[in-house]
């Protein structure tokens, strides 16, 4: 008998931690078992090469000078006087062929070439006066050219 009082003992105070114990149907914010955290690490490789970088960005290159070829013939251009519009900053290189003898005058910039027959003028420079300049046979008189520069 006593063995089975004793079973009977066990049972109760079973059941009764169960119910004590068991959990609510509220949440639980401290956990009644420990938790563990297993992390797993990817082997790094590493090299000596430096990270991907993007190169530095270049400005651009500025364009080719402005190539202005200009032919007198019996002491006038052929085609009448030429009209050329440029950018500010831009080179611009004037050729004169002629077959009279003269001076070739880009006013403005007070720049002066001699030209002759079978001697071409040849005449650069930045474009840097905002406006309209003429080009001419100096001592004719005679336009061969007006370069527009625009800012």
């Amino acid at each position: 008998m006593n063995r089975l009082l004793l079973a009977a003992a066990a049972v109760v105070v079973a059941v009764g931690l169960f119910v004590f114990l068991r959990p609510d149907d509220e949440e639980d914010t401290t956990p009644t078992t420990p938790t563990t955290t297993t992390t797993t690490t990817t082997p790094t490789t590493v090299t000596d090469r430096e990270p991907s970088v993007p190169p530095p960005t270049r400005p651009p290159s500025p364009p080719p000078p402005a190539q202005v070829r200009i032919i007198v013939r019996g002491g006038t251009p052929v085609g009448g006087v030429r009209r050329v519009t440029v950018g500010k900053g831009r080179r611009v290189i004037l050729i004169v062929t002629s077959d009279v003898a003269d001076h070739v005058h880009l006013h403005g910039y007070d720049v002066m070439r001699d030209v002759a027959p079978g001697k071409p003028a040849r005449l650069a420079f930045t474009a840097t006066i905002v406006g309209t300049v003429e080009v001419e046979l100096e001592d004719r008189r005679v336009p061969l050219a007006r370069i527009t520069t625009q800012p």
